[in-house]
């Protein structure tokens, strides 16, 4: 009866050895390295300042816009009354407590078509 015990407590340690090794194996398998930090954006290949999130036609010169990869832009929120407080998450101003804005970038008016 003490041999089947022992038996029973190997075998448990064993199996449960065997399953920590397939949950590390797993674990190291996972896909290692950057996010994808580009975004598609469409413009006119005879106006390279009309620019769209989506393609379409130019508004200038009916051209079909094509698409091209750029590298997306981080987010940066501020305060409306301490644009020197800057944050990369929305939240509250430490100065005086207003929610935190989106900073508009320079590619946000860009990508506005007239």
């Amino acid at each position: 009866m003490k041999t089947i015990k022992v038996l029973f407590m190997l075998a448990f340690i064993l199996l449960t050895g065997t399953m920590a090794t397939f949950a590390q194996k797993a674990k190291d398998t996972m896909p290692k390295g950057k996010m994808d930090t580009t975004k598609t954006i469409y413009t006119c290949p005879m106006h390279p300042e009309v620019i769209s999130d989506k393609p379409g036609k130019c508004p200038k010169c009916g051209m079909t816009l094509v698409a091209k990869k750029v590298k997306a832009e981080k987010q940066y929120y501020t305060c409306t009354m301490h644009p020197e407080v800057i944050s990369d998450k929305p939240g509250k101003c430490p100065k005086c407590g207003m929610d935190l804005v989106k900073k508009k970038s320079p590619m946000d008016d860009k990508m506005k078509m007239k």
